[in-house]
């Protein structure tokens, strides 16, 4: 009788040891995540991988995807670079017309008068680094415009993904926003893919990441509560905001690289939102600051 009380205690004992273990490690990923966007108003779709983890939150919806879809299209210029089609110091004419008004360019407010010619290079470094958007339909121009880039995304495994518009013809109205959209898992997919080198030669992937860690779109998004010394390759897209207050896409999707060499890829996507612009940039800091955090021992 003794032994087996003396066992039983021994057993209970663990079984306390375990939980308050349990405790102090706090909730995993996933429940912070779920905690974290709970009274936003808005949908919320997360895709985080790190190593083997996956790390899923409201992936089900198709999310409007805005300026992050110019991470695909590079990627869709850059095969062309790699197969001979295009080089990255080809010249590219741009007229006049195709530097729209009432819309985001540093390219145009360099450039005012138009009818001159960029390379392939300056025209990738203003779509990715700076998010502009005349030179993106100016790249979709060059790529074969919009179907043609979504069938190469298709044809490299990605399937969850659609790009049927141009950011011209996302500014003509509202809804078109919405055909452009894309799962948070389907985005993190290519990521992943992308920084494996599945899908561009050595040189081009470099270029390339290059040009996301140069971004100089939001900082308060992916990056806003990171310590200044992580690096982050990102592609942000946002939209406007309706006359109902409603703002339909405040994104990022990128790769962290941790101190010790290791990388998480995420994507955050949110939709619909009832919130503020500040809020919705905070939510996504947030997310990302959990997710650096779990992994890189900081819980």
């Amino acid at each position: 009788m003794k032994r087996k009380l003396f066992l039983l205690n021994i057993v209970l004992l663990l079984c306390t040891q375990l939980s308050i273990a349990q405790q102090s490690a706090g909730p995993d990923l996933q429940q912070q995540l779920e905690l974290l966007v709970k009274e936003h108003k808005s949908r919320i779709g997360v895709a985080i991988n790190a190593g083997d983890e996956v790390v899923r939150l409201h992936n089900e919806h198709h999310y409007p995807m805005q300026s992050v879809f110019k991470f695909p299209l590079a990627l869709a210029i850059l095969k062309k670079v790699d197969e001979g089609a295009l080089s990255l110091e080809q010249k590219i004419h741009i007229s006049r017309s195709e530097l729209h008004r009432n819309t985001w360019s540093p390219m145009r407010e360099e450039h005012p008068k138009g009818n001159l010619d960029l390379s392939v290079a300056e025209l990738l470094r203003y779509s990715v680094s700076m998010s502009d958007n005349n030179a993106c339909d100016i790249l979709f121009r060059v790529a074969g415009g919009p179907a043609s880039v979504n069938q190469y995304i298709h044809s490299i495994g990605i399937q969850e993904i659609q790009i049927a518009a141009t950011e011209h013809e996302m500014h003509q109205s509202w809804p078109v926003q919405y055909t452009n959209w894309c799962t948070p898992a389907a985005m993190n997919e290519m990521l992943t893919g992308f920084q494996e080198g599945k899908y561009l030669s050595a040189s081009g992937t470099a270029f390339l990441l290059k040009l996301m860690t140069a971004s100089s779109n939001s900082d308060k998004r992916i990056k806003g509560l990171l310590p200044p010394s992580a690096t982050v390759a990102h592609k942000t897209g946002s939209s406007g905001t309706n006359k109902s207050g409603l703002t339909a896409a405040t994104n990022d999707a990128g790769i962290i690289s941790l101190p010790d060499g290791r990388r998480i890829f995420i994507t955050v996507f949110v939709s619909d939102a009832m919130e503020s612009y500040d809020a919705n940039e905070a939510i996504i800091a947030r997310i990302a600051k959990a997710a650096f955090d779990h992994y890189s021992g900081n819980k």
